[in-house]
């Protein structure tokens, strides 16, 4: 590590200046959203704020701070966890075996954002220190294991830059996927359907059909247009889905109020109202050119109805609003047949005790090989069409 280059340690992101972190995690004009709004120091304020991480979550934070002649150089969201949930790149396979061979995985460190699987910088660093500082910041992260004899530091849903770096560093780069829709210059709906097999694109239009029909009325909404009665509603669907696939929701029901208070703007969602009452949600985050697919839930069940909020609302919004690409958050092969295509996502690992790491180091060479021949072969079976003739089919 660069000598001249202080790291610090910090329990709470009010610890440092809102402007300090932002000008690391929001390189872009401000005259818009931010490309990422997960870094920003809002957003992760509020997953603090509202006890969403911190004590009794396995979130514990601590953020790095690189320091250079008094000026903030770099930040990173890290965190010490007690267990593998949340994270959306799995690892528990890693924790049962070291455990297995007499080591204890727990707790290890996490540079990630809470909850959210969705590309982006996870060394959070000026560009005229970028090296310097991600250096520093990467160093940090492994001194601080070291030091505190944690098993492990994993930085996940890093960029590919990112990744290349740190496996320069000796960090074990990993591969894994999820599915993004990306704009091709579409002006419609309509525009991207005529991209598709023909038998896809009716396919498509049945189901927005029937999810139109579920005899009610779909709402998106956004910035001030969202109300607290709106939160209420998504709150009893996220339960639901929560402690479907969860167990205990990772949200708590504050990090709404605090979403309200200073997320609005940077936030989609898009409600099914029924007979006076909301009946299904699905909320998304809105970057400068991402729509990011995040949270869905209901209290009654519809045909497709999931498919229309989720996947083609968000659709509708990235064509109206130019936006290149969705990403629809974790797993989910079934979106494939609705024109999201799988893609690889990066993520970093390093591991103190050399034995485990070439073991690791061995295993994320098969894993690489098999995600690159899945992404080729679900992406070969994609809805898009494959020659001019295929109308006839």
């Amino acid at each position: 590590m660069d000598e001249t280059v202080e790291i610090h340690v910090l329990s709470s992101l009010r610890q440092i200046a809102e402007t300090d972190w932002d000008a690391c995690a929001c390189l872009e004009p401000a005259d818009g959203p931010p490309l990422d709004p997960f870094t920003t120091h809002r957003f992760l304020l509020a997953l603090e704020t509202s006890e969403s991480v911190g004590t009794g979550t396995g979130w514990t934070p601590q953020y790095l701070q690189a320091v250079l002649n008094g000026q903030t150089i770099g930040v990173a969201p890290l965190y010490v966890k007690s267990h593998s949930q949340g994270e959306y790149i799995f690892d528990h396979n890693f924790a049962h075996a070291y455990e297995n061979s007499g080591g204890r995985y727990y707790p290890k460190l996490q540079i990630a954002v809470p909850h959210t699987p969705a590309t982006g910088r996870r060394f959070l660093v000026r560009p005229e220190f970028e090296d310097t500082a991600r250096n520093a910041l990467m160093q940090g992260a492994m001194k601080l294991a070291a030091d505190n004899k944690l098993s492990s530091v994993h930085a996940t849903f890093c960029t590919e830059n990112e990744a290349q770096f740190g496996a320069e560093l000796g960090l074990l780069a990993r591969r894994s996927q999820q599915f993004h829709w990306v704009n091709d210059g579409y002006k419609t709906f309509d525009d991207f359907l005529a991209t598709l097999s023909s038998r896809k694109r009716k396919n498509i239009r049945k189901e927005r059909a029937q999810a139109q029909a579920f005899g009610g009325t779909i709402h998106a909404f956004s910035g001030d247009e969202i109300e607290p009665e709106h939160w209420d509603a998504f709150w009893e669907f996220y339960q639901d889905t929560g402690a479907r696939k969860w167990g205990t929701p990772y949200l708590t029901r504050a990090f709404f109020d605090c979403a309200q208070e200073s997320l609005r703007d940077e936030m989609l969602l898009v409600l099914a109202e029924r007979d006076g009452h909301w009946v299904a949600g699905a909320l998304n985050f809105i970057g400068r050119d991402t729509l990011y697919g995040r949270y869905w839930g209901c209290v009654e069940d519809h045909p497709c109805l999931h498919f229309e909020l989720c996947y083609y609302q968000a659709i509708d919004f990235a064509i109206a609003h130019g936006q290149a690409r969705v990403e629809a958050g974790a797993q989910g092969s079934h979106k494939l047949a609705r024109g999201y295509l799988p893609v690889a996502t990066q993520s970093l690992h390093w591991f103190p005790d050399p034995g485990f790491n070439h073991a690791v180091a061995q295993y994320l060479e098969a894993e690489a090989r098999a995600v690159d021949e899945e992404i080729e072969v679900l992406t070969s079976y994609g809805p898009f069409k494959r020659t001019d003739h295929e109308e006839q089919e």
